[in-house]
């Protein structure tokens, strides 16, 4: 597995069309996610009777009708997703969803940010002993992720955790999406950190990982011009390529390298500074800030310009010429080699 668990989300914008669905899973396993992910839910489960029109949104339950993912997808979704090498997931909202990805396989269980506040779901996720990703409710608050968490270990000690830092307004604006929230979320024990990003663009899941986020979960899909409320912020295939890239190379930026020289330094050493004649040098003349400066290259023999004071007052032990690189063996600790 990458270093970065790299999500695509689906969501809803499959249209409850099972060839664009599948279509987004060859898009999300061309471009190297390592997991596409859906979601699993039922109008008549999700929000009661009598629920106002809110942030948008009318009408919300006639909406999440028309946007439900069929059940007997899941199978389906699945077998596809294991074709193209692609870790199959659906975020359930629901007993009966959590049940039915057990059944059909899936390596772990999303809970969604507004769910992840529920301790009765997040529970209900917990006892199905499998690694659980949760995005941390809204206002993305520390002391709130520290209960989702105490519920799931309530129900299993030992779960695998990754708490994904998201604000949940769709879509966020760039300024309240609050990166220095990870530092936070890493204070809590046991867990891995990432990012549920719904901004617009590709610019804020590299700048995540440069910031230790282990785990990016971004919306996509085929076109922006599709209908559906999740479409208009999602990014689009070429984004989604460039973002998985951009991605992967902000790991390889970011990597710590135990040698002083990286490979790619190697030939460019001799660009530092040595040791150099500023005159005519006599051998037995001593060394001053006068006769001496410092110029390129720094050779394997030459005296590095980092020790340019550690020479000064000491005796030249061969003659030297204007202009001349001073070797090892031109001072007086080198006189054995002269």
């Amino acid at each position: 597995m990458n270093e970065t668990f790299i999500i695509a989300e689906a969501g809803a914008n499959h249209n409850r069309d099972i060839s664009l669905a599948k279509s987004l899973i060859d898009v999300a396993s061309s471009a190297g996610c390592d997991a596409i992910k859906f979601q699993t839910y039922s109008a008549d489960t999700l929000y009661a009777n009598g629920t106002p029109d809110f942030a948008g949104y009318e009408n919300i339950s006639e909406l999440i009708k028309s946007l439900e993912l069929p059940r007997d997808w899941h199978a389906v979704l699945k077998d596809h997703c294991d074709s193209k090498d692609i870790e199959f997931m659906s975020t359930p909202f629901d007993k009966r969803a959590i049940e039915e990805l057990c059944d059909v396989g899936v390596s772990r269980i999303k809970i969604a940010g507004f769910e992840s506040t529920d301790p009765r779901i997040v529970k209900e996720v917990a006892r199905a002993k499998l690694p659980i990703i949760f995005s941390a409710g809204i206002g993305s608050s520390v002391s709130m992720a520290r209960n989702t968490v105490k519920w799931i270990r309530e129900e299993n000690p030992d779960a695998d955790i990754t708490i994904l830092h998201c604000n949940n307004a769709y879509p966020t604006p760039i300024v309240d999406i609050n990166l220095g929230q990870l530092a936070k979320l890493r204070e809590i024990d046991g867990v891995r950190v990432g990012l549920s990003d719904h901004t617009e663009g590709i610019l804020v899941p590299p700048l995540a990982v440069a910031m230790g986020a282990t785990c990016i979960e971004k919306h996509f899909t085929l076109s922006r011009r599709l209908s559906g409320p999740d479409h208009p912020f999602a990014i689009e295939p070429v984004e989604l390529y460039e973002m998985v890239y951009n991605i992967r190379r902000t790991e390889l930026a970011i990597q710590q390298k135990s040698t002083e020289l990286t490979d790619s330094e190697q030939s460019f050493k001799m660009a530092m500074r040595s040791v150099v004649a500023a005159k005519n040098i006599k051998k037995g003349d001593t060394y001053t800030l006068d006769n001496l400066t410092t110029k390129r290259p720094c050779l394997p023999d030459s005296i590095p310009a980092m020790n340019y004071y550690d020479i000064i007052g000491t005796v030249a032990t061969k003659d030297i010429k204007k202009n001349e690189i001073l070797s090892k063996a031109c001072t007086l600790e080198g006189r054995d080699a002269s």
